[in-house]
């Protein structure tokens, strides 16, 4: 049984990586939307279980290249993309205040950099913040 699977892993790569490296990016960027978000906390859970899947399971098809002896910088780069997006999941999980907090401390400062940049280049476009504040939507655990 695992000489099969080991075959398909190894047959099926390109398809397997194409699949898993954008659901693994989309599924934890998923995370990293709702979470801020009071209205979707209750899916968090959801959320993080298929993004966790999906490393997981990216996990898994890069150990069965291990396994055989391919130690490349694809199976290394494929490895650490996992290991983050099972890092952020897993923050998401332990601490869903601390994460919300920076997630919206980062979009805080990227509308600043926006707003910095549109002033410069002659765009006085105010760039609106879609939070009230961090501490109104943040519930401490």
């Amino acid at each position: 049984m695992i000489d099969w699977i080991f075959a398909f892993s190894h047959t099926h790569c390109l398809a397997i990586c194409g699949f898993l490296v954008p659901a693994n990016l989309l599924a934890t960027l998923q995370t990293m939307i709702f979470t801020p978000w009071p209205r979707f906390r209750p899916r968090v859970p959801l959320v993080v279980t298929v993004a966790s899947l999906y490393a997981l399971t990216m996990v898994f098809h890069v150990f069965t290249w291990f396994a055989v002896g391919v130690v490349m910088a694809p199976t290394f780069i494929l490895l650490f993309l996992a290991c983050v997006c099972l890092i952020i999941n897993g923050w998401a999980i332990a601490h869903l205040a601390s994460l919300s907090e920076i997630l919206l401390q980062i979009w805080h400062w990227l509308t600043l950099l926006s707003n910095l940049l549109g002033n410069l280049l002659g765009n006085h476009k105010v760039t609106t913040f879609p939070f009230r504040s961090v501490q109104s939507s943040v519930n401490a655990d």
